[in-house]
């Protein structure tokens, strides 16, 4: 009888998950290794408008386009031994991710590419340098706005009839090294993930999630 037990305790015993199956890295550098510098301002970003303007717009662009698609780049740095995203931040008040809404067509990779650059890098004659240096992660994260002024959910409600706008999230792999250069009606801000965890007051209700959404992976700090 003891042995029989011991048996069926091995068995019931789960086998080792190795670290890899249950974390993907990623590789993340120290914030002193990035530059930043400053370039003419920008228009406000849309964030920033009223609800009545906001509802408004989407509605137009909705009876133009039908669903409208913004992708956003969640980029990440290390400072002080802990996980920062890097988050623009206008007036000294609203924060957003990095990003925009595609143009008609336009696929989700290339036109983060794009909105990355314009927000991000120096633009010359209307293009900007580097476009086509971002590398572009998976993507981490959906939400979805059933109304021109419905807060957005993380997943697809069973009453919507007809979502009005989908937000991606899409992880950034940063190189060693790079120069980010920033609107200077904008600041480019390196928030800690415990800081924006579950901050929905200040952040938002999208910002504030991407500590759960980055939970499955692991972070490997190369300070080389």
């Amino acid at each position: 009888m003891g042995l029989e037990m011991e048996v069926m305790a091995a068995e019931a015993v789960p086998a080792a998950v190795p670290a890899a199956a249950t974390a993907r890295g990623v590789e993340i550098y120290p914030l002193s290794r990035y530059y930043f510098g400053a370039k003419d301002a920008a228009a406000v970003p849309r964030g920033l408008e009223t609800a009545a303007d906001r509802a408004l717009r989407l509605k137009a662009n909705f009876a133009a386009h039908g669903l409208r698609t913004s992708v956003h780049g969640v980029l990440l740095v290390e400072l002080f031994d802990h996980p920062h995203v890097l988050l623009l931040q206008v007036r000294n008040s609203s924060f957003v991710l990095p990003g925009g809404r595609l143009r008609p067509g336009e696929e989700d990779v290339q036109g983060l590419k794009r909105k990355l650059s314009s927000k991000l890098s120096v633009v010359r004659d209307g293009q900007a340098t580097d476009e086509d240096d971002w590398q572009i992660g998976e993507c981490i994260g959906m939400w979805w706005r059933s109304e021109f002024e419905a807060i957005p959910f993380p997943y697809m409600p069973s009453n919507f009839r007809a979502p009005k706008e989908c937000i991606k999230l899409f992880l950034i792999r940063l190189p060693m090294s790079r120069q980010f250069i920033v609107p200077r009606n904008m600041k480019l801000l390196a928030v800690p993930l415990s800081q924006i965890h579950g901050n929905t007051q200040v952040y938002g209700p999208i910002i504030s999630g991407i500590p759960n959404l980055l939970s499955k992976f692991s972070f490997n700090v190369i300070s080389d």
